[in-house]
């Protein structure tokens, strides 16, 4: 059948915590390249890009980086679904079902977590095209990953016994289960790990849908029907969102259609959920080490030492954890690397910022990096995108002085405007109307100095903003 039939849905969500602290809330798992030069999100759409046009579902504050990073690799025109809130993987799912209805009257939809690996992508197409009958026949197919280990931190599909050509029906859904359970599913040969992929027409999704979950599903058509179109992406409205109830897929639909069917499935799966698991998915040396950036290891084993941006050296360790940014390091037994969750909630409890914000933060229109702060001071490098441009804004508690290190600036300044090149410097007094854009070919680096009684990034008060954001 042909591949263009299928419309893949990558659901883009998800702030990966256990693999702080390189995956955080605002740059999570599946925007970062952990696995090689591309991005976890970057690799799932080379995955899907011989079908037809992906949808793309993720949350407000990835919006950008995701048509970046789409556009990076070629993906020019895919529609991008903005949730102002999440709603976990049923709404989601909804949301783009009913985008792909009113783009195209209905499809075969490919869900797909944007986070995952898969060594073998032919065996993977091999059990899409397996499934494709099925789904266009109306049947719900999901597809079952071959365990290779009594895992725990894993759900579990059971098959029933009769096979249609490989296809075959749903028993049940079973939680994550204990060792001794996971053994006997193990041991048993039809039980399944739940990857969270899923095969089915859009209609017949949102048939089954209505029928087991009504409030999601009527919900979710009026918040697509409100929707607001802007450039590449589909707004949805908090107001709508809100009010959907919160639930996963395989809770609202799953676990109680009748026509759902699982696919087993053995093509070197991983969800890369944890530090461990993303050493177990990568090639070791001689000694069963991971080492990733700028690592010295000595008469070390079985561990996984990372550096984001200075060496970091490990002597004489032997199946741990080690994770350095450029704010915070992590140190963890690999047996205990599940356990980072909690390390993130205290973050939360104390207000720090650490859970959510890498100390290079990603815009829009570029980056900056806080390279270093004091009393009633902050030093940053900002990076500004060719062509791209900051909001017209203005701060009540501190003053900035920037200098030109490369590149040509265009800088507004109550309403005056100055040209900038190389080694030049401009001062913003508390209180002024400024703005700040690069009219170049190359990126515009800058250093800027704040000064104030206050430094926090909710001192902005937007007036003009080219990409939407709230004025604040």
């Amino acid at each position: 059948m042909e591949k263009r039939t299928i419309t893949p849905v990558i659901l883009c969500g998800g702030s990966g915590t256990r693999l702080w602290p390189k995956s955080r809330r605002m740059l999570p798992k599946q925007l970062l390249s952990l696995t090689g030069e591309q991005t976890m999100l970057q690799q799932t759409l080379e995955r899907v890009r011989c079908y037809s046009k992906p949808i793309v579902v993720c949350n407000e504050d990835h919006r950008f980086m995701v048509a970046q990073q789409a556009r990076e690799i070629g993906f020019d025109d895919l529609t991008i679904i903005i949730e102002p809130i999440g709603r976990n993987t049923a709404p989601a799912i909804a949301f783009a079902a009913l985008a792909a209805i009113q783009n195209k009257g209905d499809t075969n939809l490919l869900v797909l977590p944007a986070d995952h690996l898969l060594d073998d992508v032919e065996q993977f197409y091999k059990a899409v095209d397996k499934g494709l009958q099925t789904s266009t026949e109306g049947g719900l197919v999901t597809f079952g990953i071959v365990p290779t280990a009594p895992e725990t931190g894993y759900g579990y599909i059971q098959m029933a016994r009769e096979d249609a050509g490989g296809v075959r029906r749903i028993a049940r859904f079973v939680e994550k289960p204990d060792l001794e359970t996971a053994q006997n599913y193990l041991d048993g040969g039809s039980y399944y790990w739940n990857a969270g992929m899923f095969l089915f027409r859009a209609k017949a999704f949102m048939s089954e849908l209505a029928s087991y979950a009504p409030v999601i599903a009527e919900a979710s058509e009026s918040t697509v029907k409100n929707a607001v179109v802007e450039s590449d992406f589909v707004r949805l409205q908090k107001k709508d969102v809100e009010i959907i109830p919160e639930d996963s897929i395989d809770y609202a639909v799953m676990e109680k259609t009748t026509v759902g069917y699982v696919i087993p499935l053995d093509c070197g799966w991983s969800d890369v959920g944890s530090w461990s698991s993303l050493w177990e998915a990568l090639d070791k040396d001689e000694q069963g080490n991971v080492a990733l950036g700028d690592v010295i290891m000595e008469d070390c084993k079985n561990s996984l030492v990372f550096g984001e941006d200075h060496l970091v050296a490990a002597v004489g360790i032997d199946d741990l954890v080690v994770v350095d940014t450029k704010n915070a390091t992590l140190v963890a037994p690999k047996s205990r690397a599940q356990e980072v969750k909690a390390i993130v909630s205290k973050l939360k409890t104390d207000g720090r910022d650490e859970h959510e914000l890498h100390r290079e933060v990603v815009r829009p229109w570029g980056k900056y990096d806080s390279i270093g702060s004091g009393p009633r001071f902050q030093v940053k490098r900002i990076t500004v995108n060719p062509g791209a441009s900051l909001s017209l804004q203005m701060h009540h508690h501190r003053a900035e002085h920037w200098v030109v290190v490369s590149g040509t600036a265009i800088v507004e300044r109550d309403g005056e405007e100055i040209m900038l090149s190389e080694n030049e410097s401009v001062y913003i007094p508390i209180g002024t109307k400024h703005r700040l854009t690069n009219p170049g070919l190359l990126p515009l680096e800058l250093i800027e100095v704040q000064s104030g009684s206050y430094l926090g990034e909710d001192d902005i008060v937007r007036f003009e903003d080219i990409y939407g954001r709230s004025k604040k």
